[in-house]
C-alpha cells in the first residue's frame, strides 16, 4: 500500500497563511485512511524536510496559501517539477514549499511525488483567523483533499496514471 504524507504549512498569526494548518487539522479530524499520515508543520519547514527525508513516502501533499493571481479562495492543485530542483543551503526565513523541497534535495533526499493543494489568500497581514473567502474554501479543500488522497492510494496502474496530472508549476 502506498504511504502518503499530508502536511499543513503556514503561520496562524498571518491571516490566510493559516490555510494549510486549518485544512490539515480538519482532514485529520475526519480520520484519514490507512497509509496516510497527517501533520501540521506550521512554519517548521526544516522539520518537514527531515520528515520527508526519513518517512519513505510515495506521495507528499503540501497544503499552503499560494498566491497565483486568482480570486481569494481559489483552490489550486500544483505538481511542481521536483526532478530539476537545485540543492541549496537552508534559509530558515524562507520556508515556502519550494524552499522545503530544495532543502530536501540538499539533504540528499528525493521527495517522490509531490502535490501542492493551495488556496489564493485574501490577506497575509498580521491577524488571527482566515478571511471569509479562504474560510469558505477550507471545507471545499478538505473534500478535494479526500479525493486526491483516494486517487493517490490506488495501486500504481494505468488507471492511476490516467487519473490525470496536476498543473505543472
Amino acid at each position: 500500500m502506498p504511504r502518503l504524507l499530508v502536511a499543513g504549512i503556514g503561520n496562524i498569526f498571518l491571516g490566510d497563511d493559516a490555510f494549510g494548518v486549518e485544512v490539515a487539522q480538519r482532514f485529520a479530524a475526519t480520520g484519514p485512511p490507512p497509509g496516510v499520515e497527517v501533520r501540521d508543520f506550521g512554519i517548521r519547514g526544516l522539520h518537514l524536510a527531515y520528515q520527508m527525508l526519513d518517512g519513505g513516502y510515495d506521495t507528499t501533499i503540501l497544503i499552503d496559501a499560494v498566491s497565483r493571481g486568482g480570486s481569494p479562495g481559489t483552490l489550486y492543485l500544483i505538481e511542481p517539477d521536483v526532478e530539476n530542483l537545485p540543492a541549496v543551503p537552508a534559509d530558515a526565513h524562507s520556508m515556502d514549499p519550494m524552499a522545503v523541497l530544495r532543502l530536501l534535495r540538499t539533504l540528499g533526499g528525493a521527495p517522490g511525488r509531490v502535490l501542492i493543494l493551495g488556496c489564493e489568500p485574501a490577506s497575509l497581514e498580521e491577524q488571527m483567523g482566515l478571511s471569509r473567502p479562504v474560510a469558505g474554501a477550507s471545507a471545499e479543500a478538505v473534500e478535494f483533499l479526500r479525493e486526491i488522497v483516494a486517487r493517490e492510494l490506488l495501486p500504481c496502474s494505468p488507471a492511476r496514471a490516467a487519473a490525470g496530472r496536476a498543473e505543472e508549476a
